[in-house]
């Protein structure tokens, strides 16, 4: 693991955030979060949370397929 700072308390780097595809999904995330501020209150429990929960799983998805050792489900 590498130490990363933001002029902020320094932390450890874990393998998966120097990957480019997970930095693309947390593009992601905040362009969806951005977007769905945009869509009609009366879908803020169905369409714009279930956007935003996917996007999210995204690149949740892409931490933990990282972390494993083999091909196997």
């Amino acid at each position: 693991m590498q130490k990363i700072s933001n002029n902020g308390p320094t932390r450890k780097q874990f393998p998966f955030e120097s990957l480019e595809v997970r930095q693309g999904a947390r593009h992601l995330v905040k362009e969806v979060y951005l977007l769905t501020k945009n869509f009609p209150k009366d879908e803020l429990f169905g369409l714009i949370s279930q956007v935003k929960r996917a996007s999210v799983s995204v690149a949740n998805n892409l931490a933990e397929g990282s972390a494993r050792s083999s091909f196997k489900d």
